[in-house]
């Protein structure tokens, strides 16, 4: 009687329902169409329990992280010193961006932080420089699912929550796949640079900042990623702390860059506020899904069918991929995986596949959803604050998200990318 919920849910969202009204409703109807009634009563304990996640605790923390270094002028540094690497190269601005990225990826774990804030101060000196509006948006859209892929990741906090996975250990997996998607970008960018002839090359130096003042600039920004990742790589904190010490220590470099205003600070925890509650309000709906989940033993069901049809692990982890790239395209990210890997994700590890490795190629699903039609919130970002036509993004993006899925497909296939550091540093075994 499950799909009563799934069928109702679609039916509120269709009416205009907000998502976390529209799972419990349609949970709450599914309890008394499917005569269970009387267990109505365990719905604050179940919501409760979903909820009460030492890890999840560092979700808020990181999300701040990220507002307030929007507003405290480490994005300029962040900026100034990639240009100083990268901006002499043929296609300079287009690295320039992706290397921001990389660097935006060490302190919020936001796709959406990352888009929003490229979005509004790189890609208008992109078109100063000569670049065409729509490419200076689609490498922006393209680069933002870096975010949450390299640590800290939002999304991985909330499937370590779920799947009760160590975070840190998911953490630690996603640097060497974060830093597979740069590469991969990289080379699309000097592709098209070169065959569309973007600025930058020989003699595109002059406006460039020098090297070692930008670098010196940037070394108090630089330094949260090394808090954050040093912290938990070394044991010294956990994920939850060190998002903490990623609010104060951008608070000091916001200081000490002279963008940070107590008037930005506020509107920064409104907006972390927003934001949060609004993900722990699904959460709390979608337990109550997760219990008549469990109830109708829909898991060991769908194992039974996984069983029958003779798919293996990875012909599973495949098809596991292709529901979440699907879902990731129509639902937000916590929805999604509040949804879906409480049903999916234990049939996998049954299977054979690590939890740390599914967690990380999942939310990588979720991220590139992200940038896909017809509701990718990168891409609506993006395409709000650059004005460009949001469908002529969508298929201009087409080429790059093509090779973001062909690097997924190699994190699936060769699972040791993704879980050399965390062996190596002994999360795991």
């Amino acid at each position: 009687m499950v799909w009563l919920s799934a069928v109702a849910g679609l039916v509120f969202l269709v009416a205009g329902g907000a998502v976390a009204y529209a799972l419990g409703a349609a949970s709450i109807l599914t309890f008394l169409l499917s005569d269970n009634a009387r267990y109505l009563a365990i719905i604050p304990q179940r919501i409760f329990s979903q909820i009460d996640v030492f890890a999840l605790m560092a979700m808020p923390l990181f999300i701040l992280a990220g507002e307030i270094m929007n507003i405290g002028g480490i994005t300029r540094a962040l900026i100034n010193v990639s240009m100083a690497l990268l901006g002499r190269f043929r296609g300079g601005l287009g690295h320039v961006n992706i290397l921001a990225s990389v660097f935006f990826a060490g302190i919020s774990g936001s796709a959406v932080a990352d888009a929003a804030a490229l979005g509004n101060t790189l890609v208008p000196a992109m078109r100063e420089k000569g670049y065409t509006p729509l490419y200076a948006a689609v490498i922006t859209a393209a680069s933002s699912v870096i975010g949450p892929i390299i640590p800290p990741s939002i999304v991985m906090i909330f499937y370590g929550a779920i799947m009760q996975t160590s975070v840190a250990a998911l953490f630690v997996g996603g640097i060497l796949p974060g830093l597979l998607f740069a590469v991969a970008l990289f080379a699309a960018n000097s592709y098209f640079a070169h065959r569309d002839n973007h600025p930058g090359g020989r003699g595109a130096d002059a406006d460039l900042p020098p090297l070692r003042p930008a670098l010196l600039r940037a070394l108090p920004a630089l330094s949260l990623p090394a808090i954050i990742l040093g912290g938990i790589v070394f044991g010294v904190v956990t994920p939850t702390e060190a998002a903490g010490l990623a609010v104060v220590a951008a608070i000091l470099v916001g200081i000490h860059y002279g963008g940070f205003t107590w008037g930005g600070f506020y509107k920064g925890l409104d907006q972390t506020a927003r934001l949060t509650g609004s993900v722990f309000i699904i959460l709390g709906a979608v337990s109550c899904f997760g219990w008549l989940a469990g109830n109708e033993q829909l898991p060991q069901r769908l194992a039974a069918v996984i069983t029958e049809l003779g798919l293996g692990r990875l012909e599973y982890l495949l098809v596991l991929n292709l529901v979440f790239v699907a879902a990731g395209m129509i639902l937000d990210a916590p929805v999604a995986l509040a949804l879906l890997v409480p049903l999916l994700a234990p049939a996998a590890v049954e299977l054979g596949v690590h939890p740390v490795h599914l967690g990380i190629v999942l939310c990588i699903n979720l991220t590139l959803g992200m940038v896909t039609p017809p509701l990718g919130a990168c891409l609506l970002i993006v395409s709000a604050a650059t004005r460009v036509d949001y469908w002529a993004l969508a298929r201009a993006i087409i080429p790059f998200a093509l090779i973001e899925l062909a690097v997924l497909l190699l994190l699936i296939l060769v699972p040791e990318i993704s879980l050399f550091l965390p062996e190596a540093f002994g999360f795991i075994r």
